[in-house]
């Protein structure tokens, strides 16, 4: 972890650089296998399913007796905290729900917009060393609270019972595959796995590309997403060892992740590195979090502000106030996908139970994206009422913008209306 001192001259954008690179080979490659699903698909799906995971799959969808079976396979323990974790993200997001608008902008003309849920929406689990229960829940329980009817997990094979639990808990149905091609058969759909609405959840790099490249034909996805990231502001009132904790438990998500300390205190600093050094030594994941904090840094600035102004400017995914009063600070946070007050809300409460959601925006998209919400799985109708005096009263102002921009028609659609009332008068 590079540390470095505060300065003017300093272009933070370009040191704090996320480390990751554009790899032309990853868009190939995932163009032909959005392609080859969207013209051939479940042939398609097999072959790459054989090709990427090794396994042969007849059938893709998860039987509902093998859904229903997966509870006897889950710990007592494990279960409970899974659906304390469930009760808390559904309450924060129930509390979401907002009411529909309706305004009389003039006398006889109504304006009204209606909340609709999102009929059928795709959600993938990422595959690989860990069962990742919060990603469904995350995902699967506000889609359930804002009315989705239909919930599409894509996952790659073999499927952990404790994902299927999850699954179970928010009514999903399951599908066994995963990478890009997972991403193009919910897009597109295929024999067997259904076209979707929008598509929501995390993934490695080809995913996320597959991702970008739907959403640019023209299929919505959820956020830009890619490595995970932390910023910690840390004030002489911070515990060290907490802050090295939070940094490490990010760190160890993948070599490509960042993690930034920034502190007015120098022994807060010093500390935290020496945490750092204890504390990797006893984590499974060590040399991916090596390799992390190989692209992260601690920086010693002058003052808490100083330090969220460059918070500012990088944009996390996550910033941890480690500050005396955290609160005091909250309106000068601009740039953030969630924010963790105090020395005793760590990162991993927002990851997994404390009730927000975890599906956030990285590498800079904090500036302009918001994370996954309760919205984010419904859309908006508007609706307009006018009645004859309504139209007589808007009618001109109509006209007049139409034939401004030589729409003659449109001009047409009202004048007729008009003339009759005028008729009839």
């Amino acid at each position: 972890m590079v540390t470095i001192t505060d300065k003017t001259n300093i272009n933070y954008s370009e040191l704090l650089k996320r480390p990751v690179e554009y790899n032309p080979e990853i868009r190939t490659t995932v163009q032909e296998i959005i392609e080859k699903v969207r013209v051939q698909g479940d042939s398609a799906l097999r072959l790459l399913t054989k090709k990427f995971d090794g396994i042969d799959i007849d059938r893709f969808e998860v039987d509902e007796q093998t859904i229903a079976s997966s509870r006897n396979q889950v710990g007592e323990n494990l279960k409970a905290a899974i659906e304390i974790a469930a009760r808390n993200i559904e309450r924060f997001h129930a509390a979401q729900k907002v009411s529909d608008v309706e305004v009389v902008t003039m006398p006889g003309v109504s304006c009204k917009l209606v909340y609709r849920p999102l009929e059928r929406v795709g959600l993938y689990v990422p595959g690989g060393t860990a069962p990742l229960i919060s990603t469904v829940l995350m995902l699967g329980v506000p889609a359930k609270v804002a009315g989705c009817n239909e919930l599409i997990v894509c996952t790659p094979p073999p499927v952990n019972p404790i994902i299927l639990y999850a699954c179970s808990i928010v009514g999903a149905k399951v599908f066994t595959v995963g990478g890009a091609q997972a991403i193009a058969a919910m897009a597109f759909g295929t024999e067997t796995i259904p076209r979707v609405d929008k598509i929501f959840g995390p993934g490695n790099s080809y995913v996320t590309e597959a991702k970008m490249q739907v959403s640019a034909m023209g299929i919505p996805i959820d956020i830009p997403a890619g490595p995970s990231e932390l910023l910690v502001i840390a004030d002489e009132s911070a515990i060290p060892q907490f802050v090295a904790a939070d940094l490490l438990s990010q760190a160890e998500h993948g070599a490509d992740s960042q993690v930034v300390l920034i502190s007015n205190c120098n022994s807060i600093i010093n500390e935290t590195l020496d945490e750092i050094n204890k504390q990797i030594k006893n984590l499974p994941r060590m040399d991916i979090a090596l390799k992390a904090l190989e692209n992260s840094y601690a920086i010693k600035v002058e003052t808490v502000e100083r330090a969220i102004e460059i918070s500012n400017t990088y944009a996390p995914e996550h910033l941890i106030l480690a500050v005396a009063s955290p609160e005091k600070y909250e309106t000068m946070i601009k740039n953030a996908g969630s924010v963790f007050m105090g020395n005793y809300t760590p990162e991993s409460a927002g990851d997994y139970a404390s009730g927000t959601n975890h599906t956030l925006p990285t590498s800079g998209f904090a500036r302009s994206w918001g994370g996954v919400n309760l919205l984010s799985f419904t859309k908006t109708i508007t609706y307009q009422s006018i009645t004859p005096e309504g139209i007589q009263e808007l009618g001109n102002c109509i006209v007049e913008i139409a034939n401004a921009e030589r729409l003659t028609a449109h001009a047409n659609a009202v004048k007729l209306r008009m003339e009759k009332l005028s008729n009839q008068s």
